[in-house]
């Protein structure tokens, strides 16, 4: 009963935004229409949300073969349709092997892979077919953007004969979870208070939202007293994103498959796309250029360490991310026990002025730098 109660509530709520779906596309977009499409983007989001996450406890069981183990220092999801080659380039990558067959919905668990490069563990995971519907609970689909959620780069794999169509598709699918691609999180400052209703301030001028559309979006969250300074030229949806306050902004990129079948003049037209790498998974084509952009879009620092009175051991370099690369950084990575040993830290490299120099704990360090401590 419980069941069908829950997948009643769930058509229920399918129709719901399909209808608010229907009205923003009749709506005519125009400065008197703007605050009701906020207003209806806003209530789209919620719902949303609410398939996402359903009301009332966990929902169902997760099925097999989800949750992922993270492992290395980065985590790569693979995103397609089926059968574009993603689990063909992923064991070309690898040497993991992923069941392949030459028919739609193969890869039914994630598989995960690892790979070193430039000295970095990547894990690699085969994300299975997202299709549309998948951010409306369809097919795995809520379990495979969860895991999507926790990548630090995700590569859109399309079939280079017929990738506009897949891109869009997956582009929405994952916008529509809360996933934001190649994106800057919106530069809106947005803080609750208690009392003294909604405090609206802008620092420069706007194309698109008034006080009165803020105002009316909050309304629609039951925000009656909050602080809002927007910083650049923001639209409702970047106002939504900021105050569901749960979405993920991940860099991404298209690797377009097979282009053994296209001509040299089609290549060359897709090498000028941003963000756009062509392979071939099969024959193992441009595979160095796709771990190059990988490297690059991951936004990775590796630091060598240095016994004492030793060589520095440039085989395994601890790998950071670029927004923690402080000395501290760097001693909570090998172990948590490191920090209040630390009496100072020698460091070699890009980042100081002498060779070596001795710094605390708050230095920050760039890539390449080599580092000795010293304990108390």
């Amino acid at each position: 009963m419980r069941y069908h109660l829950r997948t009643s509530y769930k058509m229920s709520l399918l129709a719901k935004i399909a209808e608010i779906e229907a009205e923003m596309a009749r709506t005519q977009k125009n400065k008197a229409t703007s605050n009701h499409l906020g207003l209806l983007k806003a209530r789209l989001a919620k719902m949303r949300r609410e398939l996402i996450t359903p009301k009332g406890g966990s929902g169902g069981g997760t099925g097999e073969g989800f949750d992922v183990a993270k492992t290395g220092d980065a985590r790569i999801g693979f995103v397609g349709f089926p059968s574009v080659g993603k689990s063909t380039l992923l064991s070309n990558l690898a040497g993991v092997y992923s069941e392949v067959a030459a028919y739609e919905f193969t890869t039914l668990t994630t598989v995960p892979g690892v790979i070193r490069y430039k000295g970095a563990k990547i894990q690699l995971l085969d994300l299975p077919g997202i299709i549309e519907g998948a951010k409306d609970g369809k097919g795995r689909g809520r379990q495979v953007i969860a895991v999507a959620r926790t990548c630090n780069l995700i590569l859109i794999v399309l079939d280079v004969l017929k990738p506009l169509g897949h891109k869009k598709l997956i582009e929405h699918e994952l916008e529509g979870f809360g996933i934001r691609l190649n994106k800057q999180p919106p530069n809106i400052g947005f803080k609750k208070k208690d009392k003294g209703g909604i405090n609206f301030t802008v620092t420069c001028p706007q194309s698109e939202l008034d006080g009165d559309a803020v105002k009316s979006i909050l309304a629609e969250y039951k925000i009656h007293n909050a602080d809002i300074t927007l910083r650049s030229d923001s639209t409702a949806d970047d106002l939504i994103d900021v105050v569901e306050g749960n979405r993920v902004y991940i860099p991404c990129i298209y690797v377009l498959n097979k282009i053994d079948q296209i001509s040299i003049e089609e290549l060359d037209i897709i090498y000028k796309v941003p963000h756009c790498v062509p392979i071939s998974a099969h024959s193992r084509w441009n595979f160095d250029d796709l771990l190059e952009k990988m490297w690059d879009y991951l936004h990775l620092v590796r630091i060598y360490t240095k016994p004492k009175g030793q060589l520095p051991d440039y085989t395994s370099p601890v790998v950071l991310p670029t927004e923690h690369t402080a000395v501290e950084d760097f001693c909570l990575k090998i172990h948590k026990s490191l920090l209040k040993e630390l009496k100072y830290a020698l460091v070699w490299g890009a980042s100081v002025k002498h060779n070596p120099q001795k710094v605390g704990k708050d230095h920050v360090m760039e890539d390449e730098d080599v580092i000795q401590l010293v304990k108390k």
